[in-house]
């Protein structure tokens, strides 16, 4: 389904039109369970769900540009600082969700080792660099080669744990092969694009024959 260029949801405002959902969302998946702890839980399930589509969709949308494009694929690439910014705020739901749960589940924190942690550590961290240096003017003072090296090895590193997050689930639960595959086609798909990419500065790079 085509974009409109001239959509009224663009730049902040789409942030705060997707903030609202998400919020909408997760105090939905609440309120819908029969205790606290059991919503917080939900709520838990719903924001990683939004977020990680939030994330394929920053994660994939220069590829996409590169090898489709059109309105959506334009669009996308337009607002991906705007997607990247609501995936940090889904995240940061998520992270208010886990709070909560520790707070009503008091043996869930002592249950959990530092090494079960450590991945979901490592992407907060990685999200909270990318979103700091999404502003412009921090942006500009880094350069765009230090800029571009952050964010480039940020969203693998956020990759990265989505990736070991689904796939130790999928002996338990065969339904987390499918946010699986979705992470291993995002990373075929922006292999493909890197090589188009590649191969069209190489063409144009290329001397033109001399005419006979």
């Amino acid at each position: 389904m085509a974009v409109s260029n001239t959509s009224l949801l663009h730049g902040w405002r789409l942030f705060v039109a997707i903030a609202a959902v998400l919020i909408a969302f997760a105090l939905a998946a609440f309120a819908l369970q029969p205790d606290l702890a059991e919503g917080s839980r939900a709520a838990i399930r719903v924001t990683a769900r939004t977020s990680f589509l939030l994330f394929l969709a920053a994660f994939t949308a220069s590829s996409f540009a590169t090898l489709l494009p059109g309105p959506t694929t334009r669009f996308l690439m337009r607002e991906r600082r705007i997607i990247g910014l609501s995936f940090a705020f889904s995240h940061l739901l998520h992270a208010f969700a886990i709070t909560a749960f520790g707070i009503l589940n008091p043996a869930f924190w002592p249950a959990r080792s530092a090494l079960a942690n450590l991945p979901g550590t490592m992407g907060y961290v990685a999200i909270l660099a990318l979103a700091i240096t999404s502003h412009r003017s921090i942006a500009r003072r880094m350069g765009p080669t230090a800029w571009r090296r952050l964010h480039v090895t940020g969203m693998w590193v956020i990759a990265a744990v989505f990736t070991y997050s689904y796939f130790k689930r999928v002996p338990t639960n065969f339904w987390y092969a499918v946010p699986s595959a979705l992470l291993f086609t995002a990373f075929v798909v922006r292999w493909i694009a890197k090589r188009a990419q590649s191969l069209r500065r190489s063409t144009h790079a290329r001397p033109s024959l001399p005419a006979a």
